[in-house]
């Protein structure tokens, strides 16, 4: 590969179009402003590099990202492109994956709204995210040790897997499909309503209203604090090990638990079937 060391870009597509070139300590930024620097760029390596410049990979391929900062001023950074792994950077500019497939980050650091959406496979792990409909509509995830906080994520996302996670977001998974969250802790109002075969195992899950208007819901060995008004119009098994506030009209299915406050059971069409055991 060329090596391109120590060296500034700061001009309109700079380096639009290259192959085969690893970028070492070289800076994006200066006072001409200029957009899409690596745009269309093929087998790219960018190694200790700082992005301060907007759109720096669009409509790449095999792109590798190592040790790097991208500022709040670097946009939609990585968009279009596929076959990328990005390891110990800092990704806090707005918008920051979009529309790729086959990412894999490891040890990130991504302080960014509306990122990840409509990504097909993204694998994240040991990495913490702070963002607002974070990876919305994307496909294929495979997260370990993830720290997320923000609001409305993971709306609409299919086929995920979710392990020794901890979440503390608002309406997440909102429209779900196919996920299973395991060994991990969620916190927030409002979780995966409307969601279609969700599985939570051994998770702790706080907060008001959950698990609403769910279909194929699955729920093993979790403990659920803070929790009202759950699991309305949903189609669900659970097996809960803490007490629950109340619980309200499930569709169908069977819930044990060792403690409830009040279930609510005024809908004709509510037949699923509340058991209270208190564990030995």
């Amino acid at each position: 590969m060329k090596l391109i060391q120590n060296k500034q870009f700061e001009e309109e597509r700079a380096l639009y179009e290259s192959r085969e070139v690893h970028l070492l300590n070289c800076r994006f930024d200066g006072a001409a402003d200029g957009e899409s620097a690596l745009k269309e760029s093929k087998h790219i390596i960018a190694e200790n590099c700082f992005c301060n410049l907007r759109y720096p990979f669009w409509h790449d391929d095999d792109l590798k990202i190592i040790n790097t900062e991208m500022t709040g001023l670097c946009r939609a950074a990585i968009w279009y492109s596929s076959d990328i792994s990005i390891s110990g950077t800092k990704m806090h500019g707005i918008k920051a994956l979009r529309e790729c497939g086959n990412v894999s980050l490891t040890d990130c650091d991504i302080d960014s709204p509306e990122f990840g959406w409509s990504v097909i496979g993204l694998e994240m792990k040991n990495s913490s995210a702070k963002s607002e409909y974070f990876c919305m509509r994307s496909e294929n995830l495979r997260f370990t040790g993830v720290r997320l906080s923000g609001k409305y994520s993971f709306q609409y996302v299919k086929n995920a897997v979710f392990d020794s996670c901890e979440f503390d977001t608002k309406d997440a998974f909102w429209h779900a499909q196919n996920v299973t969250v395991r060994n991990s802790v969620i916190r927030g109002e409002y979780l995966a309503w409307y969601s279609d075969s969700l599985t939570l195992e051994n998770c702790k899950i706080y907060g008001t209203q959950p698990l609403c208007y769910c279909k194929n819901l699955k729920i093993v060995n979790c403990e659920m604090h803070d929790a009202d008004l759950a699991f309305e119009k949903s189609d669900v098994n659970a097996e809960i090990v803490t007490p629950m506030i109340s619980i309200k009209n499930p569709r169908s299915g069977e819930i044990t638990l060792p403690e409830l406050k009040q279930l609510i059971m005024d809908d004709e069409n509510a037949k699923g079937k509340v058991t209270v055991a208190p564990r030995g």
